[in-house]
């Protein structure tokens, strides 16, 4: 495989945790860092013993020996750094959600397609053993054909000064339900509520319609007493409950479910006596993959830059959680009005990387 060199842009909360595992990664090299904050960009540049450290991000962009930018800045950023490191030849790897709004999202994929370049997202949880688990046993249909998807993702901060909490938390909810079911969603509708001063939502229900019977739910809360991550995928077969604040049984498996069914062969009257049959059977622990996400995640890119596999989240799989986001923003800001989604054009065959 061949060697690498990455250049990160963002030195805050996630970026130096993607500089650890660039270093770390035996066919990656880490030849620059850049932040704003010089001190941030420090930190990273003399623990990793970095050959380029600057404030200055065209540094890192326009730098020949650079092949990968990650873009680890606030969100509204996303877009300008990405286009002009893509415009510069260079893969990309950028934090979620790709951009603010599905037209930019969708440019950044053409404008990647036309390169001749990867463009990455970093939908983290995807890489986690526990998402990877859901998938498996989603495809394997061990579940049966799917009901519902039911997550709460809620802590006590952290505010973010730039997005709401929609924008904060919703993306990996959004970008898990939208892993495990790969189906397009037909409508979206989404409240939100600011409180106790605050300029954006610090609240919000988001329901995801989709053509079939299935049903997607998300709660995100920047103002709850106590840190939940729980979501639950029901199924007409089984049902799962993924609880990422458990330490080791953070996915259970229930052999439970329900019939309807009627007392009657009468169909006028079936319609009113109907009788419900309860199933229940065994709980199970499946057993997962404890390493570390995001060095799954440098693992992926490294080696789809290299031509070895196709990368596990790409810039369309970006776009789509950005489409039911804007959605979302855009049914707040209507009180709760449904929207509905446009259906994207079909996803086209990634790039191969430096092979």
């Amino acid at each position: 495989m061949h060697n690498v060199n990455v250049g990160i842009l963002g030195c805050g909360y996630w970026g130096p945790k993607l500089a650890r595992n660039f270093a770390r990664h035996p066919h990656a090299s880490l030849v620059a860092v850049a932040d704003v904050i010089g001190d941030r960009a420090e930190r990273i540049g003399a623990e990793f013993r970095t050959p380029l450290v600057t404030q200055d991000p065209d540094r890192v962009l326009l730098n020949p020996a650079v092949d990968l930018v990650v873009v680890a800045t606030p969100v509204w950023t996303h877009y300008d750094l990405a286009s002009r490191a893509i415009r510069a030849g260079k893969h990309v790897l950028v934090m979620k959600p790709l951009a603010t709004r599905t037209d930019r999202a969708e440019e950044l994929c053409a404008m990647a397609r036309a390169q001749g370049v990867l463009l990455a997202v970093d939908h983290t949880f995807i890489f986690t053993g526990a998402i990877q688990k859901m998938k498996e046993l989603v495809d394997a249909d061990e579940l049966g054909e799917l009901y519902y998807f039911d997550s709460v993702r809620i802590n006590l901060g952290l505010f973010q000064h730039d997005v709401n909490v929609l924008w904060d938390l919703a993306p990996h909810d959004v970008s898990i339900m939208d892993h495990l079911i790969g189906e397009l969603p037909d409508e979206v509708t989404a409240v939100g509520m600011c409180h106790g001063g605050s300029p954006t939502e610090n609240i919000a229900y988001l329901t995801v319609r989709y053509g079939s019977s299935f049903l997607g739910h998300v709660h995100v809360n920047w103002l709850a007493p106590a840190k939940i991550r729980r979501t639950i995928v029901g199924g007409s077969r089984k049902m799962l409950v993924y609880d990422d604040m458990e330490p080791s049984e953070k996915i259970r498996v229930y052999d439970k479910g329900v019939s309807f069914l009627s007392d009657t062969t009468d169909p006028a009257e079936a319609q009113y006596k109907p009788l419900v049959s309860y199933r229940s059977g065994d709980m199970w622990v499946p057993q997962i993959e404890m390493q570390e996400a995001l060095a799954v995640e440098v693992d992926n890119v490294i080696a789809a830059i290299n031509g070895r596999e196709s990368l596990m989240v790409d810039g369309h799989d970006g776009t789509r959680v950005v489409r039911i986001l804007e959605a979302a923003e855009q049914s707040i800001r209507s009180s709760g009005a449904p929207v509905a989604l446009q259906k994207p054009a079909p996803k086209l065959k990634a790039v191969s990387g430096m092979s």
